[in-house]
């Protein structure tokens, strides 16, 4: 990712997607908006805008539906390195224009890589909306993969790469999908592999970019104080002449199969160890989703939740304790992740797992739903509080989801049941997992 190097952990807890994220500002924006409206331009380019005028600031983002999970074993790594390379000039831009023309309005403009997308954004004074989009589609379409440009950020991202892996909870989480997903598009990193990025020419990069980039591939989100048929004017103008005929992405395999515990111990320089324990969720989109997430944040989404009570108010065992679930288009983990000296290891497991028994034979209480319920609308709200998280949550939805259905997230979180939660314990959390231990190295080893 541009200009970030502690991207992994969004990357593969998506979180979000799992993104190899980017931070937001606190442009406010009204508790309740006026919906987006949603075009597919006759290109096959999806535009999604939003009026809401209460700063002169617009946020302007360019989804693309392709990620680690479209990339060949030769290509790994492929589309992170090439979402650096679209900042560094076009057939019409030298490189760094587009950052320095930004900056010098106020502004700024990153981008991020995930498994399932890419994209870029710019946040900046709503007088240059068109400006924003004729750059952005400019990048999109006419980027030139200067050879010298490629060698640098090839080194950029190494050293991402290092940073990441220096990082614990980095590094335990991408470990555990990948032992969650062996063999799967998903549990490779989105970072890539040394040897297809050192083997990347300028001609592979830019064939892949250009297999991608195109208009019906790619969902243009605007937001903030913009007369909207002025945007999509703008919109015609930069992207309508492009083309790429009908692109159709490649159809992921199935979810592997966790037939039987994984399990893997990594020696480490860190004075405590580090425990994580996965399983195989449902994917975005599923009719579960909406009990499994309820259940994650029961489980361990708080500091009122079960697992932080138990392990670390009452027992002592961990220092710290958490549970997430990550959705992806073609699939979903859920995760226990902790931090805990290394002879508590082996207990620690123990009791994670009989909470899980706990809510799989006896249920959840009302309270614990309520609470759960509570907190997810909160973080939406706080999340949909800026301009540039309201494109956020757009075009992630528009990309890997449906807009629609991700604006009725909350409503359907409140039809959830007690009995769908249990049920949602019993039928993800089995008795296979993957469990991944970091522990400190031993003296002399």
């Amino acid at each position: 990712m541009k200009r970030r190097a502690m991207e992994l952990f969004a990357v593969w807890l998506i979180a979000a997607a799992l993104l190899i994220g980017c931070s937001t500002s606190r442009t406010s924006v009204s508790s309740n908006p006026p919906p987006p409206t949603r075009e597919v331009l006759p290109n096959g380019l999806r535009l999604i805008v939003q009026e809401h005028r209460t700063a002169e600031v617009v946020a302007v983002q360019l989804w693309v539906g392709v990620g680690g999970r479209d990339e060949a074993p030769s290509e790994r790594g492929f589309s992170h390195l090439a979402e650096h390379m679209l900042f560094k000039g076009t057939e019409r831009l030298g490189p760094g224009f587009v950052d320095r023309e930004v900056e010098r309005v106020g502004g700024r403009t990153n981008a991020a890589t995930s498994l399932d997308y890419t994209y870029y954004y710019m946040l900046l004074p709503s007088r240059r909306v068109e400006r924003a989009v004729e750059v952005v589609a400019d990048m999109a379409f006419n980027s030139t993969f200067d050879p010298t440009e490629l060698g640098r950020e090839r080194e950029v991202v190494f050293e991402e790469v290092r940073v990441g892996e220096d990082n614990p909870r980095s590094f335990l989480v991408r470990r555990l999908y990948e032992q969650v997903f062996v063999g799967h598009p998903y549990g490779f990193p989105v970072l890539g592999d040394p040897v297809a990025l050192r083997a990347a020419s300028r001609e592979t990069l830019r064939a892949y970019y250009k297999r991608h980039y195109v208009p019906s591939n790619m969902t243009l989100v605007v937001v903030g104080a913009v007369d909207p048929a002025l945007v999509r004017s703008a919109a015609l103008r930069a992207f309508g002449d492009a083309t790429g005929g009908s692109f159709k992405r490649a159809a992921l395999p199935p979810q592997p199969a966790l037939a039987e515990n994984r399990r893997q111990s990594i020696e480490r320089s860190e004075r405590q160890a580090y425990l994580g324990l996965g399983w195989r969720a449902p994917r975005l989109g599923d009719q579960d989703m909406y009990a499994v997430d309820l259940l994650s944040h029961i489980l361990g989404g708080s500091l009122t939740s079960r697992l932080t009570q138990s392990l670390r108010e009452r027992a002592r065992l961990v220092s710290t304790i958490s549970a997430g679930y990550g959705t992806l288009q073609g699939g979903g983990v859920v995760t226990v992740t902790a931090q805990l000296e290394a002879k508590d290891l082996e207990a620690a497991e123990t009791a994670i797992l009989a909470e899980i028994r706990r809510i799989q034979t006896e249920g959840v209480s009302t309270a614990e739903v309520e609470r759960a319920v509570t907190a997810a609308e909160a973080e939406r709200v706080f999340g949909r509080e800026t301009a540039e998280g309201l494109a956020l949550a757009y075009g992630r939805a528009e990309t890997v989801w449906s807009l629609e259905e991700d604006r009725a997230y909350v409503a359907r979180l409140n039809r959830v049941t007690r009995e769908q939660i249990q049920e949602a314990a019993r039928r993800y959390l089995a008795a296979s997992y993957a469990r991944l231990a970091l522990v400190p190295k031993r003296p002399g080893s």
